[in-house]
Order: structure tokens, then sequence, then C-alpha cells
């Protein structure tokens, strides 16, 4: 645990943007281009292996995917 003088700041937005061509899905971002897939409140993104399911309400569910 130590002193900061000046915190670090994270930034509030990130550049990312999706593109959607029926259940294929192209994320560019910061970190690059990755697809995916997705079907209804379930997705799944090939470079990270994460599925996502969203959840009724605020939330959602994702599993831990690669590591």
């Amino acid at each position: 645990m130590g002193f900061r003088l000046l915190p670090h700041v994270h930034p509030r937005h990130h550049m990312r943007r999706t593109f959607r061509f029926g259940p294929l899905r192209l994320h560019a971002g910061p970190d690059g281009v990755s697809w995916g897939l997705g079907a209804g409140r379930w997705s799944w993104n090939a470079k990270s292996r994460r599925h996502t399911i969203d959840t009724p309400g605020p939330g959602y569910w994702q599993s831990k995917g690669r590591r």
C-alpha cells in the first residue's frame, strides 16, 4: 500500500465498435480486431473464447474464457 500524489486516471470511454452481419460480429477496439457469434442473449468471442449470456435486469454472466 503506497501513497500517490496524483492518482492513476483510467479513460472514461474506450473507442470500441461492433459491426453485426447476422449472427457474425466483428469487434474493433484499441486491442485490435476480434470476431464472434451471437444469437439472442448468448454471444461468443473467438479471440478470448469467452461466452456471455445476458441475464434479465442489470448484469450478465460471463465464462472465464482463455487465460
